[in-house]
Formats: structure tokens, C-alpha cells, sequence
């Protein structure tokens, strides 16, 4: 697995994110990464790393996090479904 790019489809689709992926809850202060696997120079398979885009997609009861964060996480879900579906 190689890192996602900054500059990488995945992070400007519908919502930009120009420092990669967002930190949406800490657990142990590392940063969160994008990262990937390529084929012929296309991102087959994303992987995000310290993210916890999932946290922001629960329930605000159940992690607390503040709602800045899970919008935040709502956008890179649909940045990163949007990429799967109109990438060329």
C-alpha cells in the first residue's frame, strides 16, 4: 500500500480536502492516511488509516464527537463514493 497523494481525485471530488484525509476521532494522536493500492496508476482499493470516517457516521451519542467532525466524515464518505462511480 502506497499513500494517497494529497493532489489524488479522491480528496477533490464534490468536497476538497486539501491535507488528505480528515481526523475525525483521536485515539492516540497519530495523523490519519489515505492510503492505496494501484494498478496501472489507478487507485484500486483505498484504505484509511487513524481516520475513523465510521465514527463520524454513527450516531453523535455514541462517540461525542463534534458535529464539525461528522460533516467531515459525511463528506470524504461521498467524495470517496463518488469516485468509485465516475471515475473514468
Amino acid at each position: 500500500m502506497w499513500r494517497s497523494p494529497f493532489n489524488h481525485p479522491i480528496y477533490h471530488q464534490q468536497f476538497s480536502f486539501s491535507k488528505g484525509l480528515p481526523k475525525i476521532h483521536e485515539h492516540d494522536g497519530k495523523p490519519a492516511q489515505g492510503l492505496g493500492l494501484f494498478w496501472e496508476g489507478r487507485l484500486i482499493c483505498f484504505y484509511s488509516y487513524e481516520s475513523d470516517l465510521g465514527n463520524g457516521w454513527e450516531d453523535q451519542s455514541v462517540h461525542n464527537d463534534p458535529e464539525e467532525k461528522r460533516q467531515q466524515a459525511l463528506k470524504m464518505g461521498a467524495n470517496i463514493l463518488s469516485y468509485v462511480f465516475i471515475r473514468d
